[in-house]
């Protein structure tokens, strides 16, 4: 895959009408290297007129803080056919700050107008992956799924929701984000379906019958009346076909606290609906979801604490000009020590 935009002069003449377009870069835009910083192309230029272009270098990537790694996927695709070796951590292995994180060998020119998107691909993904662990670290055995598509742009939404898979939440609801990695996406029911239907029990029934048998029984049950006493009612009209209850109680009300938890699990233990599991969203941390697995919260939907992670800052140096070791002052020259790499392309 070459770049497309090559010159300056290329820059110039290309042009984009925003009126008649998402603002999102289409996947042969990041490919032409059109979403890279200039400055990048500018030194293409400098080096292409001194005729330093194809000069071989080694640059590596490491990344400022401790994390998970995601993003790789999308870099390999990046640099198939550019003529470049890399070596890469895989994706979903952690990684320790400052540690380099995937390798890059070849003539500067094939590659180097790429650095923004591929620091990009790695930053913001690695940044949702470690998100999505530290979730699931807190949830233990219990399953988690992301819920954070709304949270972002939409041509991001199934980057994002993708990356959180592979940092460890066991599900996303974004339909393209779960189909990049060959899942079905995971959802339950919006209190939209409530709202105009007019009844807890009356949409329960209504989605019971109506959706596919495979599809799970998980009803909200937060949206007009006390979330325990709209749990009984729905478990009463469905019985055995009730898989969950979903607690999604605004912060307006509280949110959904240790103690709404408890109750709702011990009525509907007492009402011997012990099967009906109770799945948790709306605003979720790890530390509430440590406090409400304790009570008996059964499986967490979490949206914003994945989609809203900080990038993890990484950063590529050249190490290597033509064999010679090499680095920017602060840096020591050379290949940087990786043992865990292993060969992407």
């Amino acid at each position: 895959m070459g770049l497309r935009l090559q010159t300056l002069a290329d820059v110039s003449k290309w042009h984009v009408d925003p009126s008649a377009r998402f603002h999102s870069a289409t996947h042969e835009e990041i490919a032409a290297g059109a979403t890279t910083d200039i400055y990048f192309l500018k030194t293409l230029e400098v080096l292409r007129n001194l005729g330093l272009d194809e000069k071989p270098v080694v640059a590596e990537i490491f990344a400022r803080t401790d994390g998970i790694l995601a993003g790789v996927a999308e870099c390999r695709h990046l640099l198939a056919g550019c003529g470049v070796e890399v070596w890469s951590l895989p994706e979903g292995a952690s990684f320790n700050a400052r540690e380099v994180v995937m390798r890059i060998e070849g003539p500067y020119g094939r590659f180097g107008p790429y650095e923004t998107a591929l620091l990009g691909s790695l930053a913001s993904a690695s940044g949702w992956a470690t998100a999505a662990r530290q979730v699931k670290e807190a949830a233990g055995d219990k399953p988690v799924f992301c819920f954070g598509a709304r949270h972002v742009h939409p041509a991001v939404a199934p980057v994002m929701e993708r990356a959180a898979m592979v940092g460890g939440a066991d599900g996303a609801a974004c339909i393209l984000g779960a189909k990049l990695l060959g899942r079905e996406p995971v959802g339950t029911m919006p209190h939209a379906l409530f709202l105009i239907v007019g009844d807890s029990v009356e949409a329960a029934l209504a989605y019971d019958r109506f959706m596919p048998p495979g599809a799970p029984r998980t009803v909200l049950v937060d949206t007009f009346k006390d979330e325990a006493e709209e749990s009984l009612r729905v478990a009463l009209a469905l019985g055995e076909r009730l898989q969950g209850v979903r607690l999604d109680t605004p912060g307006e009300r509280g949110g959904v606290t240790p103690g709404l938890v408890a109750e709702v699990r011990a009525r509907l233990d007492q009402a011997g609906f012990q099967h009906v599991r109770i799945f948790v969203s709306g605003g979720l941390t790890p530390e509430r979801i440590r406090a409400l697995a304790q009570v008996g919260a059964d499986a967490f939907g979490v949206g914003s604490y994945i989609s809203a992670a900080p990038p993890i800052d990484m950063t590529m140096d050249i190490k290597e000009v033509d064999g010679r070791p090499v680095a920017k002052r602060g840096r020591i020259p050379g290949r940087t020590p990786a043992p865990r790499l292993e060969r992407l392309l």
